[in-house]
């Protein structure tokens, strides 16, 4: 038997046996391997049919949120497009017009709020940059689309109802 020593490792390189110069042992070792896994428990969910538990963490679609009195609460500052890695977030901010001070609290606001959630990474950073709490990552799924423009969501699509406009509120 003869060794061959490299700084660290050392090599067998004793002729094989019988047994295993015709590979039986280690076809006998996959073997036993494949027909474990058949009689294991399946991991596959059918999914429209089942749905499987989701971590209490999970973040899903964005949500913008209004304030009690269903305003909006953005104010167009840009710490989420700031915060986000991927570069997801695009929004330019507007002024409120002169007879509108009334009614809300900020003379700014997002004239046009978008989220490309194909390059949406879903970690939360822009939930956290937000000092107004207006974005919120809900537990909802994104829904599937054939074309990449169905991706891009806009702030119509993203604000929750306006609870006074909301269906059956009277």
């Amino acid at each position: 038997m003869q060794k061959l020593t490299n700084r660290s490792a050392a090599v067998d390189r004793s002729p094989m046996t019988f047994s295993e110069r015709i590979y039986i042992p280690s076809i006998m070792k996959g073997m036993a391997i494949t027909v474990g896994h058949i009689f294991k428990k399946k991991v596959t969910v059918s999914y429209p049919e089942e749905k499987r538990p989701f971590s209490p963490v999970f973040r899903g679609l964005h949500i913008l949120n209004r304030d009690e009195a269903g305003r909006e609460r953005c104010t167009a500052c840009g710490l989420c497009a700031l915060a986000c890695p991927a570069e997801a977030i695009t929004m330019e901010a507007a002024e409120r017009k002169p007879g509108e001070e009334n009614l809300y609290r900020e003379e700014k606001y997002a004239a046009k709020y978008e989220i490309n959630m194909l390059r949406c990474i879903f970690c939360g950073y822009c939930e956290e940059a937000c000092p107004k709490d207006a974005v919120y990552l809900s537990e909802t799924l994104m829904p599937s689309n054939y074309s990449r423009k169905s991706f891009i969501y806009k702030k119509e699509d993203l604000l929750i109802p306006h609870p006074k406009t909301q269906d059956g509120a009277k």
